[in-house]
């Protein structure tokens, strides 16, 4: 299969799609290909989520672009993740911050990741396990942070985590379907924005779904 080609076939389709120039550019450099199974390679650019083992799922690659898109990297910030996965969307994130710290509750994926990313040459990624509270309080302050998967609310761990002006995204709601919102810290009150409708596998640990 012509990986190079079904990447750019996937990239011209989201054009139309995604506003920020710096994010298109950055899926293009990763092979999606080399973060799925090697039976679902041949499927790697479609625009759709893939089992991943593990009951978890590498995300549709429109909804990787959105959701790098609206933490609004510059290229000099310090980025949780909260969710490694096969580190995918890990890798996006390195190619436009300058540092990314993510953790990874299952530690077979967290190991994968971590091996196929040292692989691939990235050099600002740290990943270690999920703890005892969202996120990654020993390197927090970040200015922003990215979760991969559904919370049943917007915890205020993850808010305090949050360098001022900071900002967090997230898909919010129930179990099997969610609002990816946008939630910036103010004095005055949090700004919370609204980007769509989409469905991620539940959030487990302290302050979000038992399993």
């Amino acid at each position: 299969m012509d990986f190079a080609r079904a990447r750019q076939t996937l990239i011209d389709s989201l054009r139309n799609s995604i506003e920020d120039p710096r994010i298109l550019p950055a899926l293009s450099r990763v092979a999606r290909e080399l973060f799925v199974p090697s039976e679902l390679q041949s499927s790697a650019y479609d625009d759709r989520p893939l089992n991943i083992g593990f009951g978890q799922t590498i995300s549709q690659p429109y909804i990787v672009a959105l959701m790098t898109q609206a933490l609004q990297l510059e290229g000099c910030e310090k980025v949780l993740e909260v969710g490694t996965g096969s580190g995918y969307q890990t890798a996006v994130l390195a190619e436009l911050a300058n540092s990314v710290y993510s953790v990874e509750r299952i530690a077979e994926l967290a190991e994968s990741a971590k091996l196929l990313l040292e692989k691939l040459g990235y050099r600002n990624i740290t990943i270690g396990p999920a703890g005892e509270k969202l996120g990654w309080p020993a390197n927090a302050p970040y200015d922003a942070i990215l979760v991969t998967a559904a919370a049943p609310g917007v915890h205020q761990d993850l808010l305090d985590q949050l360098k001022e002006g900071g900002r967090l995204v997230i898909p919010v709601g129930s179990r099997w379907e969610q609002e990816l919102l946008r939630v910036t810290p103010r004095k005055s009150g949090n700004r919370v924005e609204k980007l769509g409708g989409c469905r991620f596998v539940p959030l487990i640990g302290p302050g979000a779904w038992q399993e």
